[in-house]
Protein backbone atom coordinates (compact mmCIF):
# COMPACT_ATOMS: atom_id res chain seq x y z
CA UNK A 1 0.00 0.00 0.00
CA UNK A 2 1.07 3.49 -1.24
CA UNK A 3 0.48 5.81 1.96
CA UNK A 4 1.31 9.71 2.12
CA UNK A 5 1.16 11.06 5.61
CA UNK A 6 0.94 15.28 5.97
CA UNK A 7 1.57 16.58 9.47
CA UNK A 8 -0.70 20.05 9.75
CA UNK A 9 -0.51 23.15 12.50
CA UNK A 10 -3.73 24.74 13.81
CA UNK A 11 -4.17 28.63 13.75
CA UNK A 12 -4.61 30.87 16.21
CA UNK A 13 -5.53 34.19 15.01
CA UNK A 14 -3.97 37.13 16.96
CA UNK A 15 -5.24 40.35 15.06
CA UNK A 16 -8.08 41.29 12.56
CA UNK A 17 -10.02 38.50 12.41
CA UNK A 18 -13.17 38.42 10.20
CA UNK A 19 -11.59 40.96 7.78
CA UNK A 20 -10.99 38.04 5.47
CA UNK A 21 -14.50 37.47 4.90
CA UNK A 22 -15.97 38.00 1.44
CA UNK A 23 -18.13 40.48 1.82
CA UNK A 24 -15.21 42.78 3.77
CA UNK A 25 -12.65 41.99 1.80
CA UNK A 26 -13.87 42.45 -1.23
CA UNK A 27 -14.71 46.11 -0.76
CA UNK A 28 -11.93 47.33 1.54
CA UNK A 29 -9.30 44.12 1.60
CA UNK A 30 -8.63 42.34 4.46
CA UNK A 31 -5.75 41.93 6.71
CA UNK A 32 -4.96 39.46 9.31
CA UNK A 33 -2.08 38.70 12.15
CA UNK A 34 -1.93 34.72 12.27
CA UNK A 35 -0.20 32.10 14.04
CA UNK A 36 0.25 28.54 14.41
CA UNK A 37 1.15 26.32 17.27
CA UNK A 38 2.54 23.20 18.01
CA UNK A 39 -0.75 21.04 17.81
CA UNK A 40 -1.17 19.28 14.97
CA UNK A 41 -3.63 17.21 12.52
CA UNK A 42 -2.25 14.25 10.29
CA UNK A 43 -3.78 13.48 7.48
CA UNK A 44 -3.13 10.21 5.67
CA UNK A 45 -3.64 9.17 1.69
CA UNK A 46 -3.24 5.84 0.70
CA UNK A 47 -3.86 3.83 -2.30
CA UNK A 48 -4.28 -0.20 -0.81
CA UNK A 49 -3.22 -2.77 -3.16
CA UNK A 50 -6.21 -5.44 -3.24
CA UNK A 51 -9.46 -2.90 -2.17
CA UNK A 52 -11.73 -1.53 -5.06
CA UNK A 53 -13.25 1.14 -3.44
CA UNK A 54 -12.82 4.67 -2.01
CA UNK A 55 -12.75 3.97 1.92
CA UNK A 56 -12.99 7.48 4.55
CA UNK A 57 -12.37 6.99 8.50
CA UNK A 58 -12.51 11.11 9.22
CA UNK A 59 -14.88 11.17 11.76
CA UNK A 60 -16.74 8.06 10.37
CA UNK A 61 -16.40 5.07 8.67
CA UNK A 62 -17.75 5.72 4.59
CA UNK A 63 -17.26 3.59 1.57
CA UNK A 64 -18.19 3.63 -1.93
CA UNK A 65 -17.25 2.41 -5.33
CA UNK A 66 -14.53 4.04 -7.37
CA UNK A 67 -17.24 5.93 -9.74
CA UNK A 68 -19.66 6.90 -6.90
CA UNK A 69 -17.79 10.11 -5.85
CA UNK A 70 -20.55 12.08 -6.11
CA UNK A 71 -21.92 9.74 -3.31
CA UNK A 72 -19.66 10.64 -0.50
CA UNK A 73 -21.39 12.44 2.74
CA UNK A 74 -18.47 14.32 3.16
CA UNK A 75 -18.35 17.53 1.11
CA UNK A 76 -14.54 18.53 1.57
CA UNK A 77 -13.54 14.71 0.48
CA UNK A 78 -15.96 14.41 -2.09
CA UNK A 79 -15.00 18.00 -3.48
CA UNK A 80 -11.31 17.45 -3.28
CA UNK A 81 -11.40 13.85 -5.10
CA UNK A 82 -13.40 15.70 -7.67
CA UNK A 83 -11.08 18.36 -8.15
CA UNK A 84 -7.84 15.81 -8.51
CA UNK A 85 -10.71 13.38 -10.86
CA UNK A 86 -9.19 10.58 -8.69
CA UNK A 87 -10.08 6.95 -10.57
CA UNK A 88 -8.28 4.45 -8.39
CA UNK A 89 -9.21 2.90 -4.63
CA UNK A 90 -7.80 5.08 -2.18
CA UNK A 91 -8.13 5.21 1.54
CA UNK A 92 -8.19 8.06 3.93
CA UNK A 93 -8.24 8.96 7.42
CA UNK A 94 -7.12 11.59 9.94
CA UNK A 95 -6.22 11.90 13.60
CA UNK A 96 -5.96 15.68 15.51
CA UNK A 97 -4.69 17.17 18.60
CA UNK A 98 -8.00 19.56 18.82
CA UNK A 99 -11.40 18.17 17.75
CA UNK A 100 -13.81 20.44 15.01
CA UNK A 101 -16.61 22.71 16.23
CA UNK A 102 -13.28 24.48 18.64
CA UNK A 103 -12.78 27.77 17.10
CA UNK A 104 -8.99 26.52 16.17
CA UNK A 105 -9.60 26.12 12.09
CA UNK A 106 -9.80 22.32 11.75
CA UNK A 107 -11.69 22.10 8.59
CA UNK A 108 -9.12 23.95 6.71
CA UNK A 109 -6.46 22.38 8.49
CA UNK A 110 -8.25 19.10 7.12
CA UNK A 111 -8.46 20.56 3.55
CA UNK A 112 -4.67 21.74 3.44
CA UNK A 113 -3.55 18.22 4.89
CA UNK A 114 -5.87 16.10 2.27
CA UNK A 115 -5.10 18.14 -0.70
CA UNK A 116 -1.33 18.19 -0.02
CA UNK A 117 -1.61 14.05 0.32
CA UNK A 118 -2.89 13.84 -2.64
CA UNK A 119 -0.67 16.00 -4.68
CA UNK A 120 2.28 14.27 -3.73
CA UNK A 121 0.43 10.77 -3.91
CA UNK A 122 -0.18 12.19 -7.65
CA UNK A 123 3.47 12.81 -7.67
CA UNK A 124 2.30 16.78 -8.28
CA UNK A 125 4.90 19.77 -7.32
CA UNK A 126 2.70 22.19 -5.31
CA UNK A 127 3.67 25.75 -4.28
CA UNK A 128 2.82 26.83 -0.51
CA UNK A 129 0.77 28.99 -1.82
CA UNK A 130 -0.95 27.50 -4.88
CA UNK A 131 -1.48 24.40 -1.73
CA UNK A 132 -3.53 27.06 -0.08
CA UNK A 133 -5.47 28.23 -2.86
CA UNK A 134 -6.43 25.11 -3.88
CA UNK A 135 -8.35 24.63 -0.96
CA UNK A 136 -9.89 27.76 -0.45
CA UNK A 137 -11.38 27.00 -3.46
CA UNK A 138 -12.32 23.29 -2.14
CA UNK A 139 -13.95 25.08 1.14
CA UNK A 140 -15.21 28.25 -0.43
CA UNK A 141 -16.27 27.79 -4.36
CA UNK A 142 -16.68 24.32 -4.62
CA UNK A 143 -18.51 23.72 -0.73
CA UNK A 144 -19.89 26.77 -0.41
CA UNK A 145 -18.63 27.92 3.31
CA UNK A 146 -18.84 31.64 4.30
CA UNK A 147 -15.56 31.54 5.22
CA UNK A 148 -12.25 33.88 3.94
CA UNK A 149 -8.95 32.83 3.69
CA UNK A 150 -6.92 33.04 6.53
CA UNK A 151 -7.14 29.85 8.04
CA UNK A 152 -5.91 28.10 4.87
CA UNK A 153 -2.71 30.03 4.65
CA UNK A 154 -2.19 30.17 8.09
CA UNK A 155 -2.40 26.22 8.02
CA UNK A 156 0.09 26.00 4.92
CA UNK A 157 2.69 28.06 5.71
CA UNK A 158 2.91 28.20 9.50
CA UNK A 159 4.92 30.30 11.90
CA UNK A 160 3.71 34.57 12.50
CA UNK A 161 2.43 36.26 9.69
CA UNK A 162 0.68 39.44 8.54
CA UNK A 163 -1.80 38.33 5.50
CA UNK A 164 -3.00 41.02 3.43
CA UNK A 165 -5.90 39.64 1.01
CA UNK A 166 -6.77 42.56 -1.67
CA UNK A 167 -10.25 42.91 -3.14
CA UNK A 168 -9.77 40.45 -5.92
CA UNK A 169 -8.94 37.90 -3.38
CA UNK A 170 -5.08 37.82 -3.95
CA UNK A 171 -3.56 37.33 -0.74
CA UNK A 172 0.38 38.26 0.06
CA UNK A 173 2.03 36.73 2.90
CA UNK A 174 4.40 38.39 5.08
CA UNK A 175 6.45 37.09 7.97
CA UNK A 176 6.65 38.50 11.02
CA UNK A 177 10.44 38.48 12.67
CA UNK A 178 10.65 38.62 16.18
CA UNK A 179 13.89 38.29 18.45
CA UNK A 180 13.57 34.79 20.48
CA UNK A 181 13.11 36.83 23.47
CA UNK A 182 10.07 38.36 22.39
CA UNK A 183 8.22 35.40 21.61
CA UNK A 184 9.18 33.67 24.73
CA UNK A 185 7.73 36.58 26.75
CA UNK A 186 4.58 36.74 24.27
CA UNK A 187 4.48 32.18 24.76
CA UNK A 188 4.72 33.06 28.43
CA UNK A 189 2.18 35.39 28.63
CA UNK A 190 -0.61 33.86 26.79
CA UNK A 191 -2.93 31.02 28.31
CA UNK A 192 -5.28 29.02 26.43
CA UNK A 193 -7.88 27.16 27.97
CA UNK A 194 -10.69 24.85 26.73
CA UNK A 195 -14.50 25.64 27.31
CA UNK A 196 -15.62 22.08 27.11
CA UNK A 197 -18.42 23.52 24.43
CA UNK A 198 -18.30 22.99 20.25
CA UNK A 199 -20.09 24.97 18.16
CA UNK A 200 -20.53 25.22 13.77
CA UNK A 201 -18.72 28.29 12.96
CA UNK A 202 -20.38 28.01 9.62
CA UNK A 203 -23.69 29.92 11.17
CA UNK A 204 -21.68 32.45 13.05
CA UNK A 205 -19.81 33.32 10.38
CA UNK A 206 -22.63 33.52 7.97
CA UNK A 207 -24.47 35.78 10.12
CA UNK A 208 -21.36 38.40 10.74
CA UNK A 209 -20.96 38.53 6.82
CA UNK A 210 -24.54 39.65 6.52
CA UNK A 211 -24.07 42.02 9.41
CA UNK A 212 -20.77 43.59 7.57
CA UNK A 213 -23.22 45.36 5.15
CA UNK A 214 -24.45 47.51 8.56
CA UNK A 215 -23.01 50.64 8.57
CA UNK A 216 -22.65 49.94 12.27
CA UNK A 217 -20.88 46.78 11.61
CA UNK A 218 -18.70 48.22 8.93
CA UNK A 219 -17.34 50.63 10.85
CA UNK A 220 -16.66 47.92 13.87
CA UNK A 221 -14.48 45.95 10.90
CA UNK A 222 -12.55 49.06 9.97
CA UNK A 223 -11.65 48.98 13.74
CA UNK A 224 -10.61 45.75 13.72
CA UNK A 225 -8.76 45.81 10.96
CA UNK A 226 -6.30 48.95 12.17
CA UNK A 227 -6.22 47.09 15.81
CA UNK A 228 -4.68 44.82 13.61
CA UNK A 229 -1.64 46.81 12.11
CA UNK A 230 -0.90 48.54 15.62
CA UNK A 231 -0.90 44.20 17.05
CA UNK A 232 1.43 43.94 14.32
CA UNK A 233 3.14 47.23 15.52
CA UNK A 234 3.50 46.33 19.53
CA UNK A 235 4.58 43.15 18.75
CA UNK A 236 7.41 44.18 16.42
CA UNK A 237 8.20 46.35 19.05
CA UNK A 238 8.53 43.73 21.75
CA UNK A 239 5.33 45.67 23.91
CA UNK A 240 3.85 42.52 25.04
CA UNK A 241 1.39 44.64 27.60
CA UNK A 242 0.28 46.79 24.89
CA UNK A 243 -0.53 43.81 22.70
CA UNK A 244 -2.60 42.83 25.59
CA UNK A 245 -4.73 46.07 25.52
CA UNK A 246 -5.14 45.58 21.72
CA UNK A 247 -6.47 41.81 22.33
CA UNK A 248 -8.92 43.35 24.72
CA UNK A 249 -9.95 46.29 22.55
CA UNK A 250 -10.21 43.38 19.55
CA UNK A 251 -12.38 41.13 21.64
CA UNK A 252 -14.64 44.46 23.03
CA UNK A 253 -15.10 45.55 19.05
CA UNK A 254 -15.59 42.31 18.00
CA UNK A 255 -18.51 41.55 20.26
CA UNK A 256 -20.85 44.30 18.30
CA UNK A 257 -20.72 43.08 15.12
CA UNK A 258 -22.46 39.67 16.19
CA UNK A 259 -24.96 38.69 19.89
CA UNK A 260 -23.09 35.10 18.93
CA UNK A 261 -19.90 36.02 19.34
CA UNK A 262 -20.03 35.56 22.94
CA UNK A 263 -22.16 34.46 25.85
CA UNK A 264 -23.27 34.93 29.36
CA UNK A 265 -20.99 32.21 30.83
CA UNK A 266 -17.91 33.63 28.31
CA UNK A 267 -18.59 37.32 29.52
CA UNK A 268 -18.16 35.57 33.41
CA UNK A 269 -15.07 33.72 32.46
CA UNK A 270 -13.54 36.42 30.64
CA UNK A 271 -14.61 38.70 34.06
CA UNK A 272 -12.68 36.27 36.00
CA UNK A 273 -9.35 36.28 33.92
CA UNK A 274 -9.22 40.14 34.16
CA UNK A 275 -9.63 40.43 38.00
CA UNK A 276 -7.04 38.34 38.52
CA UNK A 277 -4.91 39.73 35.87
CA UNK A 278 -5.93 39.16 32.07
CA UNK A 279 -4.77 42.42 30.22
CA UNK A 280 -6.90 40.95 27.04
CA UNK A 281 -8.33 38.05 25.63
CA UNK A 282 -10.70 36.61 23.26
CA UNK A 283 -12.66 33.42 21.84
CA UNK A 284 -10.63 32.05 18.84
CA UNK A 285 -12.14 31.67 15.86
CA UNK A 286 -15.71 32.42 14.35
CA UNK A 287 -16.59 32.88 18.69
CA UNK A 288 -19.45 31.53 20.60
CA UNK A 289 -17.42 28.56 22.27
CA UNK A 290 -14.01 26.31 22.13
CA UNK A 291 -10.77 28.20 23.24
CA UNK A 292 -10.25 31.44 24.87
CA UNK A 293 -6.73 32.96 24.92
CA UNK A 294 -5.60 35.28 27.57
CA UNK A 295 -2.61 37.83 27.76
CA UNK A 296 -1.72 37.90 31.61
CA UNK A 297 0.20 40.70 33.63
CA UNK A 298 4.34 39.82 34.20
CA UNK A 299 3.94 37.47 36.94
CA UNK A 300 -0.22 36.73 36.69
CA UNK A 301 0.46 33.18 34.83
CA UNK A 302 -0.21 31.37 37.84
CA UNK A 303 -3.09 33.33 39.09
CA UNK A 304 -5.04 33.33 36.06
CA UNK A 305 -4.20 29.95 35.17
CA UNK A 306 -5.50 29.11 38.56
CA UNK A 307 -8.49 30.47 38.64
CA UNK A 308 -9.37 29.49 35.11
CA UNK A 309 -9.05 25.51 36.36
CA UNK A 310 -11.35 26.48 39.09
CA UNK A 311 -14.09 27.91 36.81
CA UNK A 312 -14.05 23.88 35.44
CA UNK A 313 -11.79 25.08 32.31
CA UNK A 314 -8.89 23.41 31.13
CA UNK A 315 -5.75 24.64 30.25
CA UNK A 316 -3.78 23.92 26.75
CA UNK A 317 0.09 24.80 26.94
CA UNK A 318 1.49 25.51 23.95
CA UNK A 319 4.39 27.08 21.79
CA UNK A 320 4.29 28.63 18.19
CA UNK A 321 4.95 26.38 15.60
CA UNK A 322 7.52 27.75 12.45
CA UNK A 323 6.74 24.84 9.93
CA UNK A 324 3.58 24.98 8.18
CA UNK A 325 1.92 21.88 6.24
CA UNK A 326 4.93 19.16 5.74
CA UNK A 327 4.70 15.88 4.02
CA UNK A 328 6.15 13.58 6.82
CA UNK A 329 5.97 10.37 4.78
CA UNK A 330 5.74 9.21 1.51
CA UNK A 331 6.02 5.45 0.91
Amino acid sequence: MSIVIVKVPFRVSIGGGGTDLPEYQKRYGGLLITSTINKYMHVFVGEPATSDKIKLYHHSKESVNINEIGKIEHNIIRESLKLHNIQRPIEISSFSDIESGTGMGSSSVFTVGLLAGLNTLERKFISPHDLAEEACKVEIDLVGKPIGKQDQYAATFGGINKLYIDKKGRVTVTPLKFDKETIFELENRLLMFYTGVTRDANEILAEQGKKIKDKTSLNCMHTIKQIGIEIEQALLNGNITEFGRLLHHHWTIKKEVSNKMSSDKIDELYRVAQINGAIGGKIIGAGGSGFILLCVKEGKRKAVKCAMLNQGLRFMDFRFEFEGCKVLTNI
